[in-house]
């Protein structure tokens, strides 16, 4: 059986003058030590490692094999010079050549004459010497790295230090680009599944404007992020009465997002039950209570339009008071009772609101008027009544004019509104 010869560690070894081969390969150590330490993408890492060793110490063979620990194998990542293995080869820890036997001590192990030692599995014919060094990385297994040779003990004492050396520098270098490619995908699934919950999102959001005699009624809401707890909605009711909805979830993200949909489901069905906005409010409210986590709660307002009787009737659940145009001016518009849904049981009050002709009603979410400019300045309810004023207003008007208000400080939240417009009878 071959043994390993004693190889002294770099901290002990005695200080003597050193010769110009051993001053050039320190300087190789160093210039590899430097590449391979500044790349992240771990199979560009492994590439270089074995390719710059390879040319470096004149070896026939350089492979690099990272450890598999739910499986107790090496993989073959990283291969120069070897005709007979592919990337992927397994070997298993303790149980498979030199590689193997690395991995289960911890120990570097080198074979001056291949031939003789009993843990070599036989690959390229010219070998007839090699290393095995294994990646330690505070104190865990990363990987192992190889280097053969085609000369009998062509690795001398003052090498093997160099390339133990250079191993703990891979050993690092392996580690942080695994972290990375690991953060990495979990960036890309994050990401991919927000933009898939984003379409989901979109498609919940009426497709287009209703069509309701003498009445134009429009919505556009844009989330601060990818997705978001905002949203708006226009059900079709008996009687060519129109259900408008605008709402918006506490939180934000994935989170707002899931409870934004649960909670349109839920109104879609009592809205359709010929329920008035209270009696809607009130039972969904139930329904919220019952069902939402703790601390979560929506705000909503919920109006029926009744274009035969040019009216419109709503209930609010705490949310931003809606805003009427007519020959009075802007104004908000009140109501007695309506706490935010899902925080407790109540009741919530009804108002009616007549839309004559040229008359105008706005429901909005904060992101609009919490809108903050540079001087940390809110867009506020003042401005948005004055906007809504102009007779060319409208909810891509609002939206494009908080944005110039922001002037670069971008939204910070979901910003969403819908429009109600009374067109002239004869229209």
């Amino acid at each position: 059986m071959a043994t390993s010869p004693h190889i002294a560690p770099l901290d002990h070894a005695v200080a003597r003058p050193l010769h110009i081969e051993q001053v050039e390969d320190l300087l190789k150590l160093q210039k590899a030590a430097q590449k391979i330490t500044s790349i992240l993408d771990l199979d560009q890492l492994i590439d270089q490692i074995v390719n710059d060793v390879a040319s470096s110490f004149g070896c026939v063979e350089a492979n690099v094999y990272l450890h598999d620990e739910a499986n107790a194998e090496v993989v073959l990542a990283g291969v120069h010079g070897c005709t007979l293995h592919d990337k992927g080869q397994r070997l298993k820890v303790g149980k498979e050549g030199m590689v193997g036997y690395v991995a289960a001590t911890g120990q570097m192990r080198y074979a001056p004459d291949v031939r003789k030692d009993q843990y070599y599995i036989a690959c390229e014919h010219a070998t007839l010497s090699e290393v095995a060094i294994p990646l330690n990385f505070q104190g865990r297994l990363v990987g192992v790295f190889t280097a053969s040779h085609h000369e009998l003990d062509a690795f001398p004492a003052e090498q093997l230090r160099l390339l133990q050396a250079l191993c703990s520098h891979m050993a690092v270098a392996v580690h942080n680009a695994q972290l990375f490619k690991h953060e990495r995908s979990a960036r890309e699934t994050m990401t991919r599944d927000a933009q898939e919950a984003r379409i989901i999102q979109q498609a919940l959001l009426p497709k287009s404007s209703p069509y309701i005699p003498g009445f134009a009624v429009s919505g556009l809401s844009i989330s601060a992020g990818a997705v978001g707890g905002d949203w708006y909605d226009f059900i079709a009711l008996d009687d060519g009465r129109w259900g408008l909805v605008l709402a918006d979830v506490s939180g934000k993200g994935t989170a707002a997002a899931l409870l934004m949909s649960s909670t349109r489901g839920m109104l879609r069905s009592l809205a359709e039950a010929r329920c008035s906005p209270g009696e809607v409010l009130t039972h969904l409210n139930r329904l919220l209570v019952e069902d939402f986590p703790s601390g979560k709660f929506v705000t909503m307002v919920y109006g029926v339009l009744d274009p035969a009787s040019r009216t419109l009737t709503f209930a609010n659940a705490g949310h931003l008071r809606p805003i009427l145009v007519d020959d009075r001016g802007a104004r908000s518009l009140d109501n007695e009772r309506g706490m935010p849904l899902g925080l407790a049981f109540g009741s919530f009050s009804e108002v009616k609101v007549n839309l004559p002709e040229h008359s105008r009603l706005v429901f909005y979410s904060d992101g609009i008027t919490e809108a903050v400019n540079p001087a940390d300045e809110e867009y506020g309810t003042a401005r948005l009544q004055e906007h809504v004023l102009r007779r060319e207003a409208s909810e891509e008007s609002i939206l494009a004019d908080v944005r110039s208000f922001a002037n670069g400080a971008g939204l910070h939240d979901d910003a969403t509104v819908i429009m109600i417009r009374a067109m002239p009878r004869n229209s």
